[in-house]
């Protein structure tokens, strides 16, 4: 700390945190669709500082530690309040303590993730991770309220139950940290990529909870059909696997490149 601390990540990292606590001034105020989607930039921010530190090379220890109080306030707490103002309340003591599971759950996998060896980390997570856990949330109250579903408050506390379980449990999940679009992509990326954005873009809601959904499942799947993490990261990178045999030849400038 007497050498002082990097500006710029830590500045993202504090408006995760700043936006986390006014998800939660807005749902106590009710603005639960404000609330949600406050949720969902904060999930953006919370990219975007890591992304900076990385790509800045200004990574510290004291920016690991503060980002994950800010994902605590903001992906912990926030939506637990958001969850209890918006339905649990109503369900009595039963209500606050799915709430309390939620952030007990979140708070878990962040003291988990910070003492893990960052090897483990690097191509994967161990547990779903707090801010997709949380975007889950969110969109499940995004599409309550725009489809009016009333049997949300039934499916609710079941939803929570699962989450929070599967941020705690050892269930592998796909990291994105290390995916570098300024690197040469398989054209089948840029394809899927355009199809994701057109297919968010016809209703935002519902595709965003979808996606989330299905990430959220992606740990349950890959145990169930003993998916190969670190083989699906390398085809998404390099658009082949460690495992396959790679032909490098040398171009006329003097670099080596994969054929």
């Amino acid at each position: 700390m007497r050498k002082g601390i990097y500006i710029l990540p830590n500045l993202f990292t504090l408006a995760n945190l700043s936006l986390g606590f006014y998800s939660i001034i807005c749902s106590l105020q009710e603005k639960f669709e404000v609330a949600s989607y406050i949720i969902l930039f904060a999930m953006l921010f919370d990219v975007l500082d890591g992304k900076i530190a990385r790509l800045t090379n200004t990574t510290s220890r004291f920016g690991v530690e503060f980002d994950s109080l800010a994902d605590l306030v903001s992906f912990g707490v926030a939506p637990s309040i958001m969850l209890y103002t918006f339905t649990l309340q109503k369900f009595g003591r039963i209500g606050w303590l799915l709430a309390l599971l939620f952030v007990v759950g979140g708070a878990l996998r962040l003291a988990r993730f910070n003492v893990q060896s960052t090897g483990s980390e690097k191509s994967n997570f161990t547990g779903l991770p707090i801010p997709a856990a949380a975007g889950v949330m969110s969109c499940y109250i995004l599409v309550a309220l725009e489809r009016h579903w009333i049997g949300h408050k039934i499916f609710l506390p079941i939803m929570i139950i699962l989450i929070s379980y599967l941020m705690v449990s050892n269930l592998t999940y796909i990291s994105f940290k290390n995916f570098n679009l300024s690197k040469r992509k398989p054209f089948s990326v840029l394809i899927t990529m355009a199809l994701i954005i057109y297919i968010v873009a016809l209703n935002p809601e519902i595709s965003i909870f979808v996606i989330l959904l299905f990430y959220a499942s992606s740990g349950v799947i890959g145990y169930l059909f003993g998916v190969k993490y670190e083989r699906l990261l390398d085809a998404v990178k390099y658009g082949h696997t460690k495992t396959s045999k790679i032909k490098i030849e040398k171009n006329t400038y003097g670099n080596n490149y994969p054929q």
